[in-house]
């Protein structure tokens, strides 16, 4: 079995996947248990559109553990706190460390010490977008991004940027800038599979002028497999599209677009264009979590 993907949807839908059974058969074992989950909340929690909150749905958790042949609390300790209801869901939401998804706050500034983060509140995102290729061995071969930036002062002269494995402790990806931007200074965390790097322009940008910088991330082999692909706004950025091509060899069973803003996901599904790319187009976002995620068939 692969190594369990970092999010509960992820990890689940990977476990389903591996055990070679079907939600109808989990459905009607877990009602064996005297745990019935019905076989749409069992859709909805394998794509994401929902989790586990109440207890019966927690005290469903173990027996599925069970059924899929994982380590107890193995599903359980992907679970976040649970979702604000009533008027806490209403909070403004606040900035997010640009950090893997399994990393703290701490972790992130242990992560960009020592990087001039003084000049990010000076660049309004005007667009980003992010073209990931999957290969026929279902990992990520590639990831370009291009972004489009305007300097709010004179004197901005640099964009960090983060990248991290596939999994926690994996090697993490390598940065490369590609257009209008060099490498500057880059901390590496190997233990989180994290990296963090100043991308730094080719000259100061003048106030109200705007950019185009384009960087390229790639994985080290061996890949791992890949599950999803998401980006972390810190900022807020005005328009984000994001592509994900498969190998034609390597199709994915499905694919969904997802959002996380304050702790509340929104999940649609995707369909593949001729092309084999699935892509998610969102404006105005809000610092959060958005991106794409898939599951694979038997190989």
């Amino acid at each position: 079995m692969d190594p369990a993907p970092h999010c509960f949807a992820d990890a689940l839908r990977a476990a389903i996947a591996d055990s070679e059974t079907t939600l109808e058969r989990v459905a009607q074992q877990l009602r064996a248990r005297g745990t019935p989950v019905s076989l749409a909340t069992l859709s909805y929690w394998q794509t994401g559109r929902s989790r586990p909150e109440r207890p019966r749905s927690m005290a469903a958790l173990g027996h599925l553990e069970e059924l899929l042949g994982l380590a107890a609390g193995a599903l359980r300790g992907l679970l976040e706190a649970p979702r604000p209801r009533g008027r806490s869901a209403r909070r403004a939401p606040q900035p997010l460390a640009a950090s893997a998804p399994w990393a703290d706050t701490t972790e992130f500034r242990r992560l960009v010490a020592e990087l001039d983060l003084s000049h990010d509140a000076a660049l309004t995102r005007l667009s980003a977008h992010d073209r990931v290729e999957i290969g026929a061995d279902r990992a990520k071969r590639v990831q370009r991004t291009r972004q489009v930036l305007r300097a709010e002062r004179d004197g901005v002269d640099r964009l960090v940027v983060t990248g991290w494995a596939e999994r926690k402790g994996g090697q993490p990806p390598s940065l490369t800038g590609t257009r209008n931007c060099s490498l500057g200074k880059v901390n590496v965390d190997l233990r989180g599979g994290q990296v963090a790097a100043e991308l730094l322009f080719d000259r100061p940008l003048g106030r109200r002028e705007t950019i185009i910088v384009e960087h390229e991330s790639h994985l080290p082999t061996p890949r791992q497999t890949a599950y999803g692909h998401q980006r972390v706004s810190r900022m807020p950025v005005r328009e984000y599209l994001l592509e994900v091509r498969f190998d034609p060899r390597a199709l994915p069973r499905y694919c969904v677009q997802f959002a996380e803003v304050d702790g509340r996901e929104q999940v649609r599904a995707l369909t593949l264009d001729s092309a084999y790319t699935a892509h998610a187009l969102a404006l105005d976002l809000e610092p959060g979590r958005y991106g794409i995620r898939w599951a694979w068939g038997t190989p």
